[in-house]
């Protein structure tokens, strides 16, 4: 699009140095302490033990479910929840959205179901609720959803329709700690969770990633998936048992149910995560605070500020063009990099999936074309980060800086 086009709108952003980057001082030192004296010990366990069952404990009674498995990442986490709905459920479709992370599209592939697409709803940047249902059929094994960015994205309809076609829900919460559905945390709503602890993320344990659900059945494959498909990994005594007797010619140390994975933390990960998990409320709060002020001093006619931020735990701050505007979306590229401020392009996962190469041997070069809305974010959309620390009279003064443009 030719500038001249635009002859009011500056070409050089204003000079100003605010130095922000995706995330800040996610590591305190009170978590460093944890580590050195869980290392201090006379020959402390390092591998998976009992501060990893505790750290499991712990965020299951804080989400509000009956169990969690601790894994080495959120994309683990995505791995072993669709090896799980394989191994229990079998072959089929599994319905996934075109804004989320490689990783959740990728669990679907590599489990061997067929992913089908839906297009965002611009409000929360999670998947269409009608469209979800409206593309259900008797081949639908679950509805994977993921809540972008912390924003929620479900509804009671999607819930009731899903309940009554006996539909899984699975959530993606990898972005959303402590996110909020009419009272319920998200990750408590669907058959299993997933969360991740990567660094930038409202707990981090590194590297890292959470599963939780309340199927106790789901619950003895996911133990025994995250370590070679293991039978000694179950904690239920009848289950093992019956490998046992049905097996009586193996190791009973031994008998692998699964050609699963290794994909255990460690407990330097677990004593990390506990620690962290004491502050997690209060930098939550914090988020939805600064959320608030983002889009209250944004510009309504240049960028969207309607976001449903009801219940919203803001990974980072969403800023989308409310128009199709290339030479805008230059511009504020490059007014965030003169200013210091690290963005993402393209919003979660970097925009529309169906653009990515790896999907293209699936769907064709050209799929993307269906899905308009996720089409206007890939493009016009970017994020900031967004943490507890974060002065707020930065945010005021980088929204005068995009104001101006």
């Amino acid at each position: 699009m030719n500038q001249t086009a635009f002859p009011d709108r500056p070409t050089s952003p204003r000079q100003i140095a605010l130095d922000w980057p995706l995330m800040r001082k996610n590591f305190a030192p009170s978590d460093l302490e944890a580590v050195v004296e869980l290392l201090q010990q006379d020959d402390p366990v390092l591998t998976q033990a009992g501060h990893v069952r505790a750290f499991e404990r712990e965020w299951s009674q804080w989400l509000g479910v009956e169990h969690s498995v601790f894994v080495n990442s959120g994309s683990s986490a995505n791995l072993l929840t669709l090896a799980a709905l394989r191994a229990t459920a079998g072959p089929g479709e599994v319905i996934v959205p075109t804004l989320t992370w490689v990783s959740d599209i990728a669990a679907v592939l590599q489990n061997g179901f067929e992913p089908v697409f839906v297009d965002i709803d611009p409000r929360t940047l999670g998947m269409d609720n009608e469209q979800v249902l409206d593309k259900i059929t008797p081949r639908t094994k679950a509805v994977f959803v993921t809540h972008v960015l912390g924003y929620n994205a479900i509804s009671i309809r999607l819930l009731d329709d899903l309940a009554r076609r006996r539909v899984p829900l699975i959530e993606d919460c990898c972005e959303a700690h402590g996110a909020t559905f009419h009272g319920f945390k998200l990750g408590t709503l669907g058959l299993m969770s997933n969360f991740s602890f990567y660094y930038a993320h409202h707990l981090t344990t590194i590297e890292g990633g959470m599963i939780s659900t309340n199927d106790e059945r789901l619950y003895q494959v996911l133990r025994m998936l995250r370590s070679h498909g293991m039978v000694r990994e179950a904690t239920d005594d009848d289950l093992r048992s019956s490998y046992h007797l049905d097996y009586p010619d193996l190791n009973p140390e031994f008998i692998f149910a699964y050609p699963a994975y290794n994909v255990r933390s460690t407990e330097i990960s677990a004593v990390i995560g506990r620690n962290q998990l004491k502050r997690l409320d209060g930098n939550i709060e914090a988020r939805r605070e600064n959320l608030a002020v983002f889009l209250r001093h944004l510009d309504a006619e240049k960028y969207q500020t309607d976001f449903d931020v009801a219940g919203c735990s803001s990974y980072a701050l969403t800023l989308v063009l409310k128009r199709p505007d290339p030479l805008l979306a230059e511009c504020v590229a490059r007014a965030l990099r003169s200013a210091g401020v690290e963005f993402r392009r393209g919003m979660s996962g970097g925009g529309n999936q169906l653009r990515q190469p790896y999907l293209r041997p699936y769907l064709g070069a050209e799929h993307w074309q269906a899905y308009p809305r996720v089409e206007h974010v890939h493009f016009y959309g970017f994020y900031v980060g967004n943490y507890p620390d974060l002065p707020r009279e930065k945010i005021v003064a980088l929204c005068d800086l995009l104001n101006g443009l």
